[in-house]
């Protein structure tokens, strides 16, 4: 759980991934939003796929923000082959963490040993870099999101991560029913797809035990800390 009471301007950005999705994106785009990136401090730098990854390594070089690439995107209905292989590729191009997209599908038929299995193979892909999950928990049942946190702890994927910010973004209470499934296990919840006013909802999430938020608003976010200090949504800082 984050400690808001030690958390000021200047620290948080580490809890907010800056992700860049329009499919009309440029190189000229990315190479200006790595610039705030660094402004800001954030924790990851996030793409939907690999493609800008050299550019966004090469952008951040010199710094700790990780270079994020998608893996599976949009569907995750690639086969564990075509899903490990991106992994690879975006590795051996720069990339430091991983958000890859699980078939919701397969869950849905419960084909478990399939997933998990999948699951594995992306982890030895990854060699070691960070590697998150996405469940994309508005097409879920409770239930679902429970054996799904269940299958991404127990493959040993750093961060289960709520939504690819495609579609519906998650629910406060499903965001406390993945912390509550994930507690006592080394793997933390990301929430993506926060919908607006964003500032309120990211900050209630975190409250809400997630420990990161993915967003293309990250910088109003952040800005909107004091303001949510001033009307107690955050707790007072205490140093």
């Amino acid at each position: 759980m984050i400690d808001f009471t030690k958390i000021t301007r200047d620290n948080a950005g580490k809890l907010f991934d800056y992700a860049i999705l329009p499919k009309e994106t440029t190189e000229a785009v990315i190479r200006k939003e790595c610039k705030v990136a660094i402004k800001y401090n954030f924790k990851a730098f996030c793409f939907s796929s690999s493609y800008w990854t050299p550019v966004v390594a090469e952008e951040l070089k010199g710094t700790d923000i990780l270079v994020g690439a998608g893996i599976g995107f949009p569907f995750g209905q690639q086969t564990s082959a075509v899903k490990a292989f991106e992994t690879e590729e975006a590795v051996r191009m720069g990339a430091t963490v991983l958000d890859n997209v699980m078939n919701v599908g397969a869950l849905k038929d419960k084909k478990y040993k399939e997933i998990e299995q999948e699951f594995k193979d992306y982890v030895q892909a990854a060699g070691g870099v960070m590697t998150k999950m996405i469940l994309e928990t508005c097409y879920l049942t409770n239930e679902e999101i429970v054996t799904a946190c269940k299958l991404i702890a127990g493959a040993g994927i750093d961060w289960a991560k709520t939504s690819s910010g495609q579609y519906e973004g998650p629910t406060v209470e499903q965001v406390i029913l993945m912390v509550d499934t994930l507690k006592g296990t080394n793997t933390k919840v990301k929430v993506s797809g926060v919908k607006f006013p964003r500032p309120q909802n990211a900050y209630i999430f975190l409250m809400a035990g997630a420990e990161l938020i993915g967003t293309r608003a990250a910088p109003e976010i952040l800005e909107a800390l004091e303001t949510m200090r001033s009307i107690g949504v955050v707790p007072a800082y205490k140093g």
